[in-house]
């Protein structure tokens, strides 16, 4: 009887099979064993079994948030939940605080008539009312000090993280000592637009350690919609 080759060999090819005096005559039959497949055919069919893939939409933003209306389409990735969940605790200790803005915006000056101004909107526009620079902060205040007043006065900060912002870090715009004490209150959330966690990382290790959102792995408007129903409190909450 004949005897397959593949365990010596392997049958990583069509040629291979074909030559097998074992499975020749199936390979008429588009015989081909999927256990000497070649390991790439498992990370290319889009399964679950690579963890190493780039896309974060496809490998895990299926989940919704315990704070997500019933009606709510927006998925999450579990790290995504974990990062939020307590912000989202501040937000509703906070909830019963007057005269609180939704967010507050912090952002590099020169995105302030463009990145900054497109989130400002968008945010807006869904109903959240935000603590921006261009209709907050006088011309010259220190970034620092309206960082910490704008959060006394905001359910929760996000930190626009660009190249412009990284500069201004690099320059001393922010000390890592006074940015640990705003992280430490859970309410800052970083949103990295046109740059990556790395840079970031290398230029601030102590706000690069804190885990956001990212324009390189869903779109400003998504993230804007993300962000509203961190903030928003609804009489009607999805199970946890």
């Amino acid at each position: 009887m004949a005897r397959c080759t593949a365990p010596i060999h392997g049958h990583r090819s069509a040629s291979a099979a074909e030559n097998c005096p074992a499975c020749s005559s199936r390979y008429s039959r588009s015989y081909y064993s999927p256990s000497y497949y070649s390991p790439s055919s498992s990370t290319s069919s889009g399964g679950s079994g690579s963890s190493g893939s780039n896309s974060s939409g496809n490998k895990s933003r299926s989940k919704k948030a315990s704070w997500s209306p019933i009606s709510s389409t927006i998925l999450y990735t579990p790290e995504e939940i974990k990062t939020l969940t307590p912000v989202r605790e501040n937000v509703e200790k906070r909830s019963n605080l007057p005269d609180l803005c939704d967010i507050f915006l912090c952002h590099a000056w020169d995105d302030r008539k463009e990145s900054a101004k497109e989130l400002y909107d968008l945010l807006e526009s869904k109903g959240v009312s935000v603590w921006f620079s261009e209709k907050d902060v006088l011309l010259g205040s220190p970034l620092l000090r309206e960082i910490d007043k704008g959060l006394a006065k905001s359910k929760v900060g996000i930190v626009l993280v660009t190249p412009s912002f990284l500069n201004r870090i690099k320059n001393g715009g922010i000390a890592d000592k006074e940015l640990s004490a705003l992280l430490a209150r859970d309410l800052l959330i970083p949103i990295v637009h046109n740059t990556t966690y790395e840079h970031l990382r290398n230029v601030s290790p102590l706000l690069g350690s804190r885990s956001g959102l990212s324009t390189a792995e869903e779109t400003m408007t998504e993230i804007a919609a993300k962000l509203a129903e961190l903030v928003t409190q609804e009489d009607t909450l999805i199970e946890a």
